[in-house]
This record gives structure tokens, C-alpha cells and sequence, in this order.
């Protein structure tokens, strides 16, 4: 399916395509129509989220401003096979996304543009260990939000963890973790979670077992690594997110190796920073994602220019 939005200034287009352990996951992209894209970028959705519908707007807005933007539908989530808000395990969710992005980037027409990735709450836990599995692969990252530590008010208590994660073992698909309704902590406008709720392809059940575990294990081990962050990256977070810790995300730019990095932190803004807010609040959100964007694609790109040097030093016998 191919359409054009915003009057034929981007163009849409989805295919479904199978992965490595022959699930059918959903994929989409939208480019700029008038314009070659003076980059790449690949969505890392939050959990229970997916790209084609919450994450449309943002794609438009990065498309418009020049980029080809590419989205994933992990497995169990949105028009993707696989029980419905079920991660069997975190590292197929990152090697999925790293196989069908990596694809995109080594097409020959894309072998010299940028490449980054934006990642949205656990789709910021994606985009880093999608990063610590090729360090020098990635461009840059937007991290919105970052799952790098749960918050504690959305953990159950110490002793219902340690319950659950041996129940794991023996009921990992069951709904049976205690949690707040994160629609309602993570977007302050109603509308916003009206329209979640009303979308048949995010999730909204209490979180399987295996799933909770799984997004616990990989937190705890991104806040312990931080310092191994070494690409540009821009965070951005809501000084009142109760769903993922701005604690951590100031951590990680305090800690993280990279030499060109970023922290927004926004007062009085919650979690859902990219539709969730008020439309001047996600004005201003955008303005600074776009202009980071701008910033690192006009810097040009040292990565490509370091491979081009690598492969001519190999022809040249060095």
C-alpha cells in the first residue's frame, strides 16, 4: 500500500516482511516527494505502541523536514505477528530492528547518507542496545523519553518481582503483573489517550510476565553500562515523567563517552513528548529534534568518509 500525505509533500508506504525466526513483522516508511533525503531514519516504538498510526505524525514531521523515515512493528506489537504485547526476549526485538535497518542503509542508494535512529521510551532501550551491538555503525540518536530505568512508582514491590520472575518460568505469557494504567501517566492530554486506547494495535492489557521481566532485565543492565554510550545523541525528557527516570537520562549524558551530546530536560512536560502534550509543547519539542537533526547532517558525515578511507586502504595494500 503507497499513498501521499500533506498534499503529496510525503509519500507513504507500507510491506510486511518475515524475520529470522519466520514471524511476520510489519514494516513502513515515509519519504520526502520533492527532494532527495539528506538522511535516514528508523523509529524505535514504545511498548504496547506502534509505528503506522502513533507514530504517524512524527514521521510526517521529519519527513517534511527532509529525511526518509523508516518504522518497525516489533514482535507482539502493533500489525506484527506474535501474541499481542508479548517480548519472548529483548535481544530478538533489537535484532530484528538491527536486521531490517541495517538492510535499509547498505541499499546502494543509501550507502553515503546519514544514519540515525529515534527511539521512544523502551524504544530508547532498543536504539542503545542496537548501538553496544555495532558502536560505530549508527550516526547519531534521538532518545525520547529513554527507557534506561523503569520509574519506581511503576514497579511493583521488590518481593512481587522476585515472586514474578519465578513464575516466569513456568507462566510467562500470563497478564498477571500489578501496574498502573501507563495511558494515564504517560500523556497528559485526554484526547491523545482516548485515541490510544480506541487504536486496536496498541496494547492495553496488564503486562505478561516474560514481557515485564524482560523490560526490568534490560534496564537494569543499560543503567549499569551508560558510559559505554559513545555515539551523538539528543535526549529529550519531561521534567514530570512518572513512567521512565529523567534521573537516568541526565546520568547518561553526564557519563556517556560520546563527545557531541545533548539534554533537554522540559518543565512541567510528562512522558508522551512527541503527541502527548499540548501543541505548543510538541512545537518546541520538535523544533529542537529538527534542528539536532540539521545540525548533525550538515556536520557531514565522518563515518562514511572513515569507511571510504578503510576500503581504500585495503585496495591500496595497507
Amino acid at each position: 500500500m503507497n499513498m501521499d500525505l500533506e498534499n503529496g509533500i510525503v509519500r507513504y508506504d507500507e510491506e510486511y516482511i518475515l524475520n529470522s525466526r519466520g514471524l511476520k513483522l510489519f514494516t513502513c516508511k515515509w519519504t520526502p516527494v520533492k527532494e532527495e533525503p539528506k538522511g535516514l531514519i528508523f523509529i524505535c516504538h514504545g511498548y504496547g505502541m506502534e509505528c503506522s498510526i502513533t507514530m504517524n505524525s512524527t514521521a510526517i514531521r521529519l519527513a517534511k523536514a527532509g529525511f526518509a523515515v523508516y518504522g518497525i512493528d516489533y514482535e507482539g506489537h502493533g500489525k506484527s505477528s506474535g501474541l499481542q504485547g508479548y517480548i519472548s526476549s529483548f535481544d530478538n526485538v533489537v535484532e530484528d530492528c538491527s536486521n531490517f535497518f541495517t538492510q535499509i542503509c547498505e541499499k546502494k542508494e543509501n550507502r553515503r547518507k546519514m544514519r540515525i535512529l529515534i527511539g521512544e521510551s523502551m524504544g530508547g532501550a532498543v536504539l542503545l542496545m542496537m548501538h553496544r551491538k555495532m558502536p560505530e555503525y549508527w550516526d547519531g540518536a534521538v532518545l525520547v523519553a529513554p527507557m534506561c530505568k523503569i520509574a519506581d512508582e511503576m514497579k511493583p514491590h521488590p518481593l512481587v518481582i522476585s515472586a514474578l520472575q519465578k513464575l516466569c518460568n513456568f507462566i510467562p505469557t500470563w497478564r498477571i503483573i500489578p501496574s498502573q494504567d501507563v495511558i494515564d501517566v504517560a500523556f497528559k492530554r485526554p484526547e491523545i489517550r482516548e485515541q490510544i486506547r480506541a487504536n486496536p494495535y496498541c496494547y492495553k492489557g496488564r503486562p505478561r510476565l516474560n514481557t515485564g521481566n524482560e523490560l526490568l532485565k534490560t534496564s537494569i543492565e543499560l543503567e549499569q553500562r551508560l558510559n559505554e554510550v559513545s555515539l551523538p545523541f539528543i535526549i529529550l525528557h519531561g521534567e514530570d515523567d512518572r513512567v521512565t527516570d529523567k534521573t537516568v537520562s541526565q546520568q547518561l549524558y553526564d557519563v556517556a563517552s560520546s563527545s557531541d551530546k545533548t539534554l533537554k530536560l522540559y518543565p512541567g512536560m510528562w512522558h508522551g513528548l512527541l503527541y502527548g502534550e499540548t501543541s505548543e509543547n510538541i512545537e518546541i519539542v520538535f523544533s529542537d529534534i529538527i534542528e539536532w537533526l540539521n545540525q548533525i547532517s550538515e556536520s557531514g558525515n565522518s563515518r562514511f568518509e572513515r569507511e571510504l578511507k578503510h576500503q581504500n586502504d585495503i585496495k591500496s595494500g595497507f
